[in-house]
């Protein structure tokens, strides 16, 4: 009999392949126009690989990432050093199980200027770990070496209270004004018979970190299994989606076609709000992927399966008098098998000046190994353009975390697997 995450694992494919305070990352920049693909990084054995999540850039370039095995650990976190436009690539720190395991999502930099993140797995709850969310801090003297790793600690092992969520996914982590932390677990406690997944809320005082459960999903309408961050609008709402629930239970075995949703403070709690819930129609279902918010409020999103041509959409949720609409911008045509880590679209779309969308797809793509795509918005009307297609060659294949812009307007991520060590990417598409 499967258990509840080897239930996840057969719809997500979540398996481990070893054999601000700002309106949501919008970063607004120029339109960019012909586009060149570039691999910075082939990801080799015997050092980290496998790199699910996207990266984060810092304010001289430089990129910090997280890869899903070691074949020494459990998983790592590195940094590609940018120095005259030669990359450098180092290994930060190297998991080990007790401090966590699997790690899905990129670092981000918190209001002290170090890095937090969450493990899939590891940590010290639950019999196997059920992952925690980890700080990461340079060492007090400056590197000389590649081989220089940095100081982790563990803010928070999930199932350390009842009831408090397990399994973070894909989602990167939220920081509000007074360095609070938002984030969602994809899974409620093991063994509960609920599949549901939380947000929750971690606050800091006299230097211990404590957790309080923001909404608890219910296998329900309300939605369930949240596999992505979270958008904070200037009021302090929170937004984002569940990749089952919602009020149509004909996808994922019965478990829902997904929602997005959103929480809103309440005096002294918070009160969910479901925004949508996918039918599984022409508007997709199952999204991974988190929200992003443009200057008029509007919300966009992508779904991994299914819509008019079969391969996942990409939305528009539109506010109006209390009530929100969804426009279908663009149905992906299917290509491709799902794999493990990856089905459809599940990174988050970005957002530039002139109104246009970026974004992967894991699948897809005119290989089936997914892409690299632009959604150009002339006056409402919305046409798709491949920036790249991967190959599943020295280029990679499969990229699903979220991608980044620099302040020129190029876009940087990674594929999970592919290159030329076969063991995934970091790769740059420039204007």
């Amino acid at each position: 009999m499967k258990s509840e995450k080897q239930d996840a694992a057969a719809r997500i494919c979540l398996c481990n392949f070893h054999v601000l305070l700002f309106v949501a990352p919008l970063f607004l920049i120029g339109v960019a126009h012909a586009q060149t693909f570039n691999v910075l990084y082939s990801f080799q054995y015997p050092g980290p690989v496998e790199p699910a999540s996207g990266v984060t850039i810092d304010a001289a370039g430089n990129l910090y990432g997280t890869t899903s095995a070691t074949y020494a650990g459990e998983g790592g976190i590195f940094k590609l050093s940018n120095r005259n436009n030669a990359w450098t690539f180092s290994l930060l720190f190297s998991f080990t199980g007790t401090n966590g395991d699997t790690p899905l999502a990129p670092p981000v930099f918190g209001p002290d200027g170090s890095l937090y993140g969450t493990t899939y797995e590891g940590g010290f709850g639950c019999d196997l770990g059920c992952g925690n969310v980890y700080n990461l801090r340079p060492p007090l003297s400056p590197c000389k070496t590649a081989l220089c790793y940095w100081t982790a600690s563990t803010v928070w092992d999930f199932d350390s209270i009842p009831n408090d969520g397990v399994w973070p996914v894909f989602g990167n982590l939220l920081f509000d004004a007074s360095g609070n932390i938002y984030g969602t677990t994809s899974f409620n406690v093991p063994g509960s018979g609920v599949m549901a997944g939380t947000v929750f809320e971690l606050t800091r005082a006299n230097g211990v970190w404590n957790e309080t459960i923001l909404h608890q999903f219910g296998n329900g309408t309300d939605g369930s299994v949240p596999e992505s961050g979270l958008l904070r609008d200037s009021n302090g709402n929170l937004y984002g989606t569940t990749a089952e629930g919602g009020t149509n239970t004909s996808c994922n075995s019965g478990r829902g076609c997904g929602t997005i949703y959103e929480l809103s403070p309440s005096g002294s709690g918070w009160t969910e709000q479901v925004l949508y819930s996918f039918q599984a129609q022409n508007d997709g279902d199952t999204p991974v992927g988190g929200l992003i918010m443009d200057a008029a409020g509007n919300l966009y999103g992508t779904t991994s399966q299914d819509g008019v041509d079969g391969g996942g959409t990409i939305f528009e949720l539109t506010p109006s008098n209390g009530n929100w609409t969804l426009t279908t911008l663009y149905g992906f045509p299917k290509t491709g098998e799902p794999g493990y880590f990856c089905w459809g679209q599940q990174g988050d779309l970005l957002l530039d000046s002139a109104g246009n969308l970026y974004g992967t797809t894991c699948t897809n793509g005119a290989y089936g190994y997914g892409a690299v795509f632009k959604l150009t918005n002339a006056n409402g009307s919305w046409s798709y353009s491949s920036l790249h297609d991967f190959t599943n060659g020295n280029d990679g294949a499969s990229p699903i975390g979220n991608p980044v812009f620099d302040r020129n307007g190029n876009i940087f991520g990674t594929a999970f697997k592919g290159g030329a060590n076969l063991e995934g990417t970091v790769w740059e598409v420039t204007p």
